[in-house]
């Protein structure tokens, strides 16, 4: 991590101020699979504390987190548990493909990040957010920034007073081969500043 944080700073001073004021970012890791991108459709637009009290109590009704149990649930079931009518279409969808085989989740780590994303897209309610944070935090792929995410929006719009989303598209291309860990730096960043902690 040290030789990717030289780079960054090297290429962007704000990075040399984030870790000199907050130290190194946490990188969190979530298992692949199933469960992890129901809490990720859950989680879209809502605040991971939220989402996940949600999943949890999708948890305890569900001993057996699996693609046909979810799919026998009723939508008012779903709704009694706090999930919407459309999140809950969208895990049955989900479901749906995983039982059709029109999703193998099992092939993603041994695909590139942009297979990964042709492959997940096809999902209703699977988008450009949700596939990065699982590519991200799932298989670890090292060279993705969520422009869809809050956070890292209003962090740049913060520390570098750019507000285009297309400027920001050019800006962030030099720190690649690491803008996974940029974006972890910029996640940072935004929690400390909030005093906020956040557990994935």
């Amino acid at each position: 991590m040290q030789q990717a944080i030289h780079y960054l700073s090297e290429k962007d001073p704000i990075f040399k101020t984030i870790v000199e004021k907050y130290g190194l970012p946490v990188i969190p890791v979530r298992p692949q699979g199933f469960e992890t991108l129901v809490l990720l459709i859950l989680e879209q637009q809502v605040s991971i504390d939220s989402a996940k009290a949600t999943f949890l109590k999708l948890k305890a009704k569900h001993n057996h987190f699996i693609p046909e149990k979810l799919l026998e649930s009723s939508d008012e079931e779903f709704r009694n548990l706090g999930v919407s009518r459309q999140k809950t279409s969208y895990i049955k969808a989900l479901a749906t493909a995983l039982l059709n085989k029109d999703l193998d989740l099992e092939s993603l780590p041994t695909k590139s990040a942009q297979e990964v994303r042709e492959e997940l897209i096809k999902i209703k309610g699977i988008g450009h957010w949700t596939i990065d944070i699982y590519l991200m935090f799932c298989l670890q792929a090292p060279d993705l920034i969520p422009l869809g995410d809050i956070a890292v929006i209003n962090t740049i719009k913060e520390l570098l007073n750019i507000h285009d989303k297309e400027e920001m598209e050019r800006y962030v291309l030099q720190w690649s081969p690491h803008r996974s860990l940029a974006t972890f730096l910029l996640w940072h960043y935004y929690l400390k500043q909030r005093n906020r902690t956040v557990v994935y």
